[in-house]
């Protein structure tokens, strides 16, 4: 019997992603939009196996009728406390309203259940919501994956290409796990056909130190990357609360002084996984981190070269 999914979400980086993966397999999706969003019908309009349903997350009649019938509900909304806990507040409340046996919170982070509060601000709303989750007559499926191995590319400035440094707080040492938005997505879509998925799913392509990742990338460059200690996490961890006290948009979804949060979160440990299953649905060629930082490095020379 073919499956019906439905994505909220689905028109951010990482929901189209797990729109494209869960196409891969006999399902039917809906895709949730706001009243007054062009975005989903330019993106998802002329797909045949994708129906496009609107709804206010305030309006929990129609949020109930649009999730109605389905089997699973995939949530990858992204942002703060609006969106994070009262939007998937919304979405959980008319998923059971529906009848919809299960949930997938827009988690997709690194394990945000044992950090020290006040120290990350994403993960906090992550864990407030996770106790909601957890209370309500569903069967939901968390993704833990560590970071993103794309930001290592761009967004997340841990590797200091113009100058040669890869920097780490407190532990050279400390085990940090990233996973590939791609590969976060396989996985969701595989956890949403899985009736039989547990709670939490532990993914990492990639286990590795910051001396690590200075290795690759002398290796791939030839040159010598050196680490550089950029202080201890609880210094960062104080860095990141005076960025947060002088920033001029505090509701800001990845602003510099979260992704301080998260490094500290990383090198502290405390968001560690300890419990990771690759192979929950079988052998797969993850991507690692040389295999980004390779091909960023090939792409920059490409785009260098006269």
């Amino acid at each position: 019997m073919t499956n019906t999914i439905l994505v909220a979400g689905a028109t951010g980086d990482l929901g189209q992603r797990i729109v494209r993966e869960l196409l891969q397999h006999d399902v039917r999706l809906r895709v949730l939009t706001r009243p007054g969003s062009t975005k989903a019908a330019a993106l998802f309009g002329d797909a045949d196996r994708v129906d496009i349903v609107t709804a206010a997350y305030s309006d929990h009649g129609a949020l109930t009728a649009a999730i109605s019938g389905v089997d699973v509900v995939v949530s990858a909304v992204s942002g703060v406390r609006p969106v994070i806990v009262d939007a998937q507040r919304a979405l959980l409340k008319a998923t059971v309203a529906a009848g919809v046996p299960r949930f997938i919170p827009s988690d997709y982070a690194a394990d945000y259940r044992q950090i020290s509060p006040g120290s990350n601000r994403n993960f906090e709303l992550r864990r407030e919501f996770a106790a909601d989750v957890d209370a309500a007559p569903v069967q939901a499926t968390s993704i833990l994956n560590g970071m993103f191995t794309d930001l290592l590319a761009n967004e997340a400035p841990m590797i200091l290409f113009g100058r040669r440094r890869v920097l780490f707080w407190s532990s050279a040492d400390q085990i940090l796990d990233f996973t590939t938005k791609d590969d976060v997505a396989r996985v969701t879509a595989l956890a949403a056909l899985d009736n039989d998925a547990p709670r939490v799913i532990e993914i990492a392509g990639a286990q590795v130190s910051a001396r690590d990742v200075a290795r690759t990338m002398t290796e791939l460059t030839g040159t010598p990357f050196k680490l550089q200690w950029a202080g201890t996490t609880a210094t960062l961890s104080a860095m990141s609360k005076i960025g947060k006290t002088l920033s001029k948009n505090p509701d800001e979804t990845f602003p510099a002084w979260q992704g301080m949060q998260y490094f500290v979160s990383m090198f502290s440990g405390q968001a560690q996984l300890h419990h990771v299953d690759n192979d929950r649905y079988g052998p797969h060629t993850w991507t690692t981190v040389r295999d980004v930082l390779q091909a960023h490095l090939t792409h920059q020379s490409a785009y260098t070269t006269p």
